[in-house]
């Protein structure tokens, strides 16, 4: 009997620590596809009247909206859209009878927004109901601003089709499409606020010095009831059912340094405290309020992790239940219905992207709905860990940090994931990059670092003015932290991140080139110059407080700060290899970022390796172009750290590879060369002659048809040019003196209806004489580099470079009306037949994204001529004025 007990004993104790050792395998390698492809289903919603649910799903291999019955399976759902661009963002009109959605065009970020009828029958050509644009405007951004309850067929936006910088207020109806302006926005605002009846009653003003007022909008006036400086923040979010009272976010005062939620009351300016954080971390989070009452349910706040107050002793009882119910798991109340009976719940942690439940408040009962990866492992991923450490100068900065699941914690490869933003934060839960790589073998850091959003005023302001400094230091000492701790092997380091995190990986190749073995930067700024340079119009409203938190580019002292701390400026100082990844049209952060980058790489022989994909903005929205990435930068970190490799791509992934994968001798010579270098690079140069050509637009609803005339003259080693030209708005001399071969400004004058600028350009400095009305002034700007020669001829000087197919060089213009020197790009945008022959057309435009565009359309030959011009600028007429030449 001993014995037989002893074997038993000997066979128990096997079998443990064989399960042990299976327990303690490092998990398979997860294909990237089950991580980045198409989730299954995502963003489930309610109708507000509770009779069905609304998903994102793939539709034809493309993420698109679906519908169901509540009760129904999801095998039944039938789908609504079939747009060709991911669909990530929509909602339940109220009366449940439209579901609306927004959309761009290849990452523009121009949304648009759309209606469709759920209960429509398909259009059997395309599967799904017709779907209509609402807002069918170009180079117009929409955004939403309510939902009415007074009337569901309206829902009321802004848009800025008038001005590209300002949204303007409109009522849109639904059913119709019917646009009825509600507030021309002549006066700065960024924002407004209706009360529960649905009337106006506040709006937002961001004012040329940063700073915030809060204006009470009365019948016939309107008067300023609360403020705010350019680093604080109010954030007026819901009206208290007497009309009086609103809830707002703010952390305004000087002894104020966490946000809090205050009860302001409109009439009285009265202020009472509502709740800030008991634990006097971190700032205020948000608010949830009841549909039916309007009463306030919840309050939470984004610590290391998120914690929840509730205010409705219901919903308090209910949530500690469901927490019993899902231990070990956070709850999130997502969506419900228009009478709060159901409420869609997602269940998540670290390693759980999201189970999502339904749940019955009256029966207390939960039923499953679905999870948006049903094939990834969960058991497979790690731990994601809260952590903090020291900065350089003793600022305590928190973290997080995942490390490779049954793996000893010991010299690991590291990659610094920093976040975008850079007002912005990393949170706990699940995050798809982390899990990705670290399932390959590698630690990830998350961290916050100064200037990020979260932590008060006095953390945020220490990070303004600190891009690639103090900041970066933050990034710095995560690393040094770690590889103290023996956690991290210091020669197998990399940092990877996107837009502010792509602008710190470039930052830790050229500011701390020691440090890291190689680095992957998506859509990450390279200049910081030309980053705020090129602003998105509908950032107006924030221009102050980027140039107050970032640096001011309109002073000598801002200017150079900004240039020392911008990467490309340091290219030379880079040892290691990079990869960049770019989306051709993302509206802030532009290509040229990371084209000037690569140029001034492969011209110094470094390292580098360049994908843009032609379909995406701001990021990659298309699974397909994420996924190709990835595999492309699973395979350059295991080159240069050392990590494991998905060797295996299917065809599709494999073809869309090659096609963003950027063949770095089609790029252009270095962009951060002078223009002067450039143009003496032309094809040829100017010679006497004369011009002529007609042109043609519309003013004020009639046709005009004008000329210019353009006189080349020589003398000795300049051309002196003049150009007259026929506008609406009258007669235009534009005359110069230009450098012979360079093409750059010598002098210009510039005569129009009693303005008139005499321009000087002499070692590098600019000096601008102005006559207007008989009042003169003058003024002197500094340049680093000389300017190309705008105004007069600027079509001829054009046709003068070195032209190809894939040509494209910055240069600098001067832009008189605000005393400024700006970057301007000329571009080959394709080939084209006009009056006979085959031409380059090239496009001449800002950095900026404003509305003043010259297309040229250049002859192919040994004496190229522009012989067509096409002038977009809304400063002299309603439609673009077209210039054609005529027989000499």
């Amino acid at each position: 009997m001993k014995i037989i007990l002893y074997l038993l004993i000997i066979h128990l104790m096997v079998g443990t620590a064989l399960a042990q050792k299976k327990s303690k395998e490092i998990p398979p390698i997860i294909d990237r596809e089950i991580f980045f492809g198409n989730p299954e289903i995502v963003g489930a919603q309610l109708s507000p009247d509770g009779r069905m649910m609304s998903f994102i799903k793939p539709y034809q291999g493309v993420r698109n909206i679906w519908v169901k019955k509540i009760n129904e399976p999801f095998e039944k759902a039938k789908p609504l859209t079939n747009d060709q661009r991911p669909i990530s963002s929509y909602f339940w009109s109220r009366s449940s009878k439209f579901i609306l959605y927004v959309q761009d065009k290849g990452g523009n970020e121009n949304y648009q927004v759309f209606a469709v009828i759920p209960n429509e029958k398909a259009d059997p050509t395309t599967g799904v109901p017709v779907s209509r644009n609402l807002t069918n405007k170009e180079n117009t951004r929409a955004q939403i601003v309510l939902l009415p309850k007074s009337n569901p067929d309206l829902i009321i936006i802004a848009l800025n089709d008038r001005d590209p910088s300002w949204h303007d207020l409109y009522e849109l109806k639904i059913s119709t499409a019917e646009l009825k302006l509600l507030n021309k926005n002549t006066e700065r605002y960024s924002g407004w606020i209706f009360d529960q009846k649905d009337k106006l009653r506040l709006a937002i003003r961001s004012n040329d010095d940063g700073s915030t007022d809060l204006l009470r909008i009365d019948p016939k006036s309107s008067s300023i009831i609360y403020s705010c400086t350019v680093l604080e923040e109010i954030n007026p979010i819901n009206f208290n059912n007497d009309g009086e009272n609103i809830y707002m976010i703010t952390n305004v005062g000087a002894k104020t340094d966490l946000s809090k939620l205050i009860l302001f009351n409109v009439n009285t300016q009265k202020e009472v405290l509502i709740e800030s954080d008991p634990k006097k971390r971190v700032d205020f989070g948000n608010a949830i309020f009841s549909e039916i009452d309007n009463s306030l349910l919840m309050t939470d706040y984004q610590d290391d992790k998120t914690r929840q107050y509730w205010k409705n002793k219901s919903y308090a009882q209910e949530y500690n239940n469901l927490k019993k119910q899902f231990k070990g798991y956070e709850i999130s109340f997502s969506n419900s219905t228009k009478d709060e009976k159901l409420w869609l719940i997602s269940v998540y942690s670290d390693t759980e992207p999201s189970m999502v439940y339904l749940y019955d408040r009256n029966s207390k009962k939960t039923s499953f709905q679905y999870k948006p990866r049903p094939l990834l492992p969960t058991s497979s991923l790690s731990e994601m860990k809260i952590i903090s450490y020291k900065s350089s100068d003793g600022l305590e900065i928190p973290a997080y940090l995942t490390l490779p699941k049954n793996v000893s914690e010991k010299n690991l490869p590291l990659i610094v994931n920093p976040h975008g933003g850079p007002w912005a934060r990393d949170h706990w839960g699940y995050n798809p990059y982390a899990q990705f790589l670290t399932n390959r073998g590698y630690a990830v850091l998350q961290m916050n670092f100064r200037g990020s959003t979260g932590y008060g005023k006095k953390f945020i302001d220490a990070g303004n003015k600190e891009w690639g400094d103090k900041m970066q230091d933050d990034i710095t000492y995560g690393v040094k932290y770690l590889v103290k701790k023996g956690i991290v092997d210091p020669t197998r380091v990399a940092i990877f991140g996107g837009s502010y995190g792509g602008y710190a990986s470039l930052a830790g190749l050229t500011f701390t080139p020691d440090l890291y073995a190689c680095g992957i930067s998506m859509v990450g700024p390279s200049s910081l110059l030309s980053l705020l340079e090129s602003l998105p119009p509908y950032w107006e409203a924030g221009r102050k407080i980027f140039y107050t938190r970032m640096g001011d580019p309109t002073n000598p002292e801002g200017q150079a700060q900004l240039k020392r701390q911008s990467p490309l400026y340091s290219v030379d100082k880079i040892k290691v290899p990079l990869m960049v990844v770019q989306g051709a049209n993302d509206p802030r952060v532009k290509k040229a970022e990371s084209d000037q980058i690569v140029t001034a790489m492969r011209d110094k022989k470094l390292s580098v390796e360049y994908l843009c994909a032609n379909d995406e903005g701001h990021g990659f929205a298309n699974p397909t172009n994420n996924l190709a990435f990835l595999a492309a930068a699973e395979k350059f970190l295991t080159k240069h750290l050392g990590g494991r490799y998905q060797e295996s791509m299917s065809p599709e992934i494999e073809k869309r590879l090659k096609l963003i994968t950027v063949d770095l001798n089609s790029l252009p010579k270095n962009n951060t060369e002078s223009p002067s270098k450039i143009n003496s690079n032309s094809s040829h140069d100017l010679s006497e002659t004369k011009y002529v050509y007609k042109s043609t637009t519309k003013f004020l609803g009639e046709n005009f048809n004008g000329a210019e005339t353009i006189e080349i003259t020589e003398k000795g080693s300049n051309w002196i040019v003049k150009s007259v030209k026929e506008l609406p708005i009258g007669t235009v001399t534009d005359n110069g003196k230009i450098k012979k071969g360079s093409l750059v400004n010598y002098t210009r004058d510039y005569e129009t209806a009693g303005l008139l600028y005499q321009i000087g350009y002499s070692n590098n400095l600019i000096t601008v004489r102005k006559t207007e009305n008989g009042k003169k002034s003058a003024f002197k700007i500094k340049v680093d580099e000389d300017c190309f020669a705008d105004g007069p001829i600027a079509q001829l000087l054009i046709a003068s470079l070195p032209l190809t197919d894939t040509f494209k060089r910055r240069v600098l213009n001067l832009d008189l009306e605000n005393n400024k020197v700006i970057e301007k790009i000329i571009e080959v945008t394709g080939i084209e037949m006009i009056l006979g022959q085959e031409c380059f057309k090239v496009e001449y435009k800002s950095v900026m994204a404003d509305n003043h565009l010259t297309t040229i359309w250049v002859s192919i030959s040994n004496k190229p001529k522009a012989l067509k011009y096409v002038v977009q600028d809304d400063r002299y007429s309603e439609e673009p004025i077209t210039y054609i030449l005529q027989d000499k």
